[in-house]
């Protein structure tokens, strides 16, 4: 085939990438652990090759978070905040309608809807929130709601999961997002996000979801107390449904930001991730997500420079432009709110690559 075989400890892990072959439980934590990251990038690249050419997506989006109160309070979180801090919000209708009403004609293909889980709001203003997006943008997909947002709206609407995706979509949603993962190992998960939405509740959300005929994505949190083997446990769960279900487009990595988090403080986590561990996490899930299309680079979470040297690590997605978004900047991140069309395109081509807008569903939009 033209490849050639480097004498390093990971030759027999090689080997089953040139020629295919799914990679193991033991394959995947020795990825993880292995110092060799030029390596595992270059095998995570011939993957992304493989599957994506050198196309390299990103999409014109924009952000609304409507509410900052959330009662779940998860340890790794500095976002969600109780009814009572001053600090708290919570956009009535009115307000989301004019903010709404700002992003007309603004050439944004996707709007991404994500808040706390807030109690005390009904269902229709969920309903209402997305008829209103409709209304003021019909051409826009409304990507909203992770799947802990969709699982407290069920339950304090006493639906079912299948009854409130069937409403909300009747209302206007496209698709969900593919956050609230976190880290499916249940002692772990406990720890860092409490009595957040379990793995098996977060599974059975995004099955219903697929069985519907909606897409999703599908995430990670690292970073904090994970380990090598929670990483790749994570990840061949996420594969499994995916074998089950081919309702997975895309998955993407987010890097925990111990800035203002109880978790930070409890257990004396101060450093970030280093570029090392961001690019590693990504190629190896490029390597083991071997059912899943696209793999994202989330620039807001590790910079634009790295997510361009991800670009050869076997991501091929820059995710989007990004409005507004406060989540992230709550925990200390200070990357800019927005990244222009013009940024990805000239990073994109100076990668060696070809810069594709695409819209949600990833039809193209315009190579460059």
């Amino acid at each position: 085939m033209g490849f050639v075989l480097t004498q390093t400890s990971l030759h027999d892990i090689e080997e089953k990438v040139i020629r295919g072959e799914r990679l193991s439980l033991e394959d995947g934590i020795r990825l993880m652990k292995s110092p060799d990251l030029l390596t595992i990038g270059r095998l995570a690249d011939l993957v992304r090759k493989r599957k994506n050419g050198d196309n390299v997506y990103f999409i014109v989006n924009t952000h609304l978070n409507y509410t900052n109160v959330c009662y779940l309070d998860c340890k790794m979180c500095a976002f969600g905040l109780k009814p009572g801090d001053p600090r708290a919000y919570t956009l009535n209708l009115e307000q989301i309608e004019e903010k709404i009403k700002g992003m007309v004609g603004k050439g944004f293909t996707e709007l991404h809807i994500v808040g706390g889980v807030n109690a005390k709001l009904p269902f229709s203003y969920y309903e209402e929130m997305m008829r209103i997006a409709k209304r003021h943008l019909p051409d826009v997909h409304i990507q909203a709601f992770t799947a802990v947002e969709v699982d407290y709206i069920a339950r304090v609407s006493k639906m079912t999961i299948e009854e409130t995706i069937e409403r909300l979509r009747n209302a206007g949603l496209g698709s969900i997002l593919g956050g609230g993962a976190e880290i499916f190992d249940p002692e772990i998960r406990e720890v860092i996000s409490g009595h957040k939405t379990d793995a098996e509740r977060w599974f059975h959300i995004h099955r219903s979801l697929h069985s519907l005929g909606v897409k999703s994505n599908a995430s990670i949190l690292y970073g904090h107390l994970e380990s090598p083997e929670h990483v790749i446990d994570h990840f061949i769960r996420l594969r499994e449904l995916q074998d089950e279900t081919n309702g997975f487009q895309a998955f993407f990595a987010f890097a925990f930001h111990p800035s203002n988090t109880k978790l930070a403080e409890e257990f004396k986590l101060s450093g970030e991730t280093t570029g090392m561990y961001d690019l590693k996490l990504l190629a190896v899930a490029r390597l083991m997500l071997d059912n899943f299309p696209h793999i994202r680079a989330f620039w807001m979470m590790i910079g634009l420079k790295l997510a361009q040297v991800s670009l050869s690590f076997g991501v091929d997605d820059l995710d989007g432009t990004v409005m507004e978004e406060q989540i992230l900047h709550a925990a200390g991140n200070e990357s800019s709110h927005m990244t222009p069309k013009n940024t990805f395109i000239e990073m994109i081509r100076e990668a060696g690559r070809i810069p594709t807008e695409r819209d949600t569903l990833y039809n193209i939009i315009r190579t460059y």
